[in-house]
């Protein structure tokens, strides 16, 4: 039996998106499925990011469909279906880990005491800090930022959670502890992620499918090991550079 968009995470369909008198997206369609790690890359330019915030309700005006979990991104958002990590996104510097923490917490669980504990509770052992969970985030390094951002995203169990570069400029240690918090919450709470990065490896190792988009197009759609497989290549870094930029 064929699946249906209502058994899919995420259904995109001919998503097109202009701003000013530049085509970003220019009809792209792929669906993602409950539980999966999902990868959208591409090189920059691309429209991975402008892919990501439309999913994830940022972006309200595009042309074409988008749904997530049968509703539209915007809708999906209101009723606290997806949680968004930009790129660019750091703690509150003036708090500590803990506040940061308790703070989302509070702003997702709506009044509900218990709710708010549990959610807490597993940011704290998401971000896994330790005694500097307690420290002022303005004295932590990048990939300790990073890990309580993670932790602040994905605490609440979102139905969706949209990462956009989770890694970057990262150490291998924090990027490695980052990737296996990915892993780990996916498998736990059948979590759907969908993620953009830039390392190919990495996309390879956490993701289940992904779709690769160049110039606003998607230029190959699938599991890692049958791009790899389809483009004769090595891995995944290898089958990018062919079909984003030709054979070298």
């Amino acid at each position: 039996m064929s699946m249906t968009e209502k058994q899919f995470a995420v259904s995109v369909t001919n998503l097109r998106k202009r701003i000013g008198n530049k085509e970003i997206l220019k009809g792209l369609s792929f669906d993602v499925e409950s539980g999966e790690v999902f990868g959208i890359v591409g090189p920059n330019g691309a429209g991975k990011t402008t892919t990501l915030r439309i999913l994830a309700g940022i972006i309200k005006n595009f042309n074409g469909d988008a749904k997530v979990f049968g509703l539209r991104p915007i809708e999906a958002k209101q009723n606290g279906y997806i949680s968004y990590m930009p790129e660019d996104a750091f703690p509150y510097e003036k708090l500590t880990g803990y506040e940061n923490l308790d703070f989302y917490a509070e702003l997702y669980a709506k009044g509900d005491k218990e709710l708010k504990e549990k959610y807490l509770k597993l940011g704290i052992e998401i971000a896994n800090l330790g005694e500097r969970i307690y420290d002022k985030t303005a004295e932590y390094s990048r990939g300790m930022k990073r890990r309580l951002i993670i932790a602040r995203t994905l605490m609440v169990m979102p139905k969706l959670s949209v990462l956009d570069e989770p890694t970057s400029a990262l150490d291998v240690e924090s990027a490695v502890r980052i990737r296996n918090i990915i892993l780990e919450m996916a498998r736990r709470y059948n979590m759907t992620i969908i993620l953009s990065s830039h390392n190919m490896l990495e996309v390879e190792y956490l993701c289940d499918r992904i779709t690769l988009i160049n110039d606003g197009r998607i230029v190959a759609n699938g599991k890692p090991k049958e791009i790899i497989k389809s483009t004769n290549s090595k891995n995944l870094e290898e089958a990018f550079i062919k079909l984003v930029f030709g054979d070298q």
